[in-house]
């Protein structure tokens, strides 16, 4: 022990460590953020495919399936580039000058983009797994489309969907690597900087490793507890 704290590799990743601490900050940060408009894309993206319009509905359904099928790192690197150039484009035609957009807003957006699409399907199978009867049963008692939406469709729901949106949460955390090749410095880009610097290759990515899956170990634990706590009542639920 005294002789792999006295090594070269463990001095340089101390004097590193501040960095990819750093880094890991904004990986949350981005998860958190890229997790939360992503739930919000899908509420919406979800109640559009089920209760929209035809055109509601086809361009929903164009937008699931052309996330879905798209690599996600192409998709990061279009909406990112191609985003941006769009966005100062019609800055400069209502006649204001460029913005620059920050990595954290730009990173958020994208993880946010990609995963509204899955929970957005995520989200409509849920509903469907809801008895017909429920929602019929608000009606009943005269409850309006919100009403029954806030009262009835979101907590019956929520046990069919928590399982798939804990997944989607944990794909979030490991997406934010994908945004070190776009130069926003996260855990991966600040582990690359790192071992590229001190050529301790090995010791920092297994640093790197170690900290995803120790904010995977605790998603875990919170996501079980989560899920627990809904499925309570439930017929099969231990």
């Amino acid at each position: 022990m005294e002789a792999l704290l006295a090594s070269p590799g463990f001095d340089k990743l101390a004097e590193w460590g501040p960095t990819l601490l750093a880094g890991f900050v904004n990986s949350i940060y981005i998860a958190v953020g890229g997790y939360t408009l992503g739930l919000i894309i899908g509420l919406m993206g979800a109640a559009g495919k089920l209760y929209g319009g035809l055109v509601t509905r086809d361009l929903l359904e164009v937008y699931t399936t052309a996330v879905r099928a798209i690599p996600e790192l192409i998709l990061i690197l279009l909406l990112y580039y191609a985003g941006s150039d769009l966005l100062n484009v019609v800055m400069g035609a209502l006649g204001y000058a460029e913005v620059d957009i920050s990595g954290l807003a730009a990173g958020i957006v994208v993880i946010g983009i990609v995963q509204g699409a899955y929970t957005t399907e995520v989200i409509r199978g849920a509903i469907l797994a809801v008895p017909v009867g429920q929602f019929e049963a608000g009606k009943a008692y005269g409850m309006g489309a919100f009403q029954i939406f806030r009262r009835i469709t979101i907590p019956a729901m929520l046990p069919h969907a928590l399982p798939g949106l804990g997944n989607l949460w944990l794909i979030a955390t490991k997406d934010t690597a994908l945004l070190a090749v776009v130069g926003f410095t996260e855990l991966t880009l600040a582990t690359r900087q790192a071992a590229g610097a001190t050529k301790y290759y090995l010791t920092f990515y297994l640093a790197a490793g170690m900290l995803y899956l120790a904010l995977s170990i605790v998603s875990g634990i919170v996501i079980k507890l989560i899920e627990a706590r809904y499925r309570r009542g439930m017929a099969g639920a231990g």
